[in-house]
């Protein structure tokens, strides 16, 4: 999963499976669509507006919790800011 955002169109994508997809959009209102790929596999999010949609004027911090890690599969994390502050703080 990538998530990326473009300060330049104030618009966030969460990439859910990588790779070149054909896909139909669904549109859920005027900000969020969603990219449904073979299968009616849910390829990826994409959100207008993000900054007002998803965090009122700051993109909150990301959490992932829960999820496992294995030597044969190492996970990789990439942090381009770090967040101003602490989750659930």
């Amino acid at each position: 999963m990538k998530i990326s955002y473009d300060k330049e169109t104030d618009s966030l994508y969460i990439r859910l499976i990588e790779g070149r997809h054909e896909c139909r959009t669904v549109r859920l209102n005027d900000e969020i669509a969603l990219n449904i790929g073979k299968g009616e596999t849910l390829v990826g999010i994409e959100i207008l507006d993000a900054k007002e949609v998803v965090g009122s004027g700051k993109l909150p911090a990301l959490v992932v919790e829960n999820l496992p890690f294995t030597s044969e599969e190492p996970a990789a994390l990439v942090v381009r800011e770090k967040p101003p502050r602490k989750y659930g703080s």
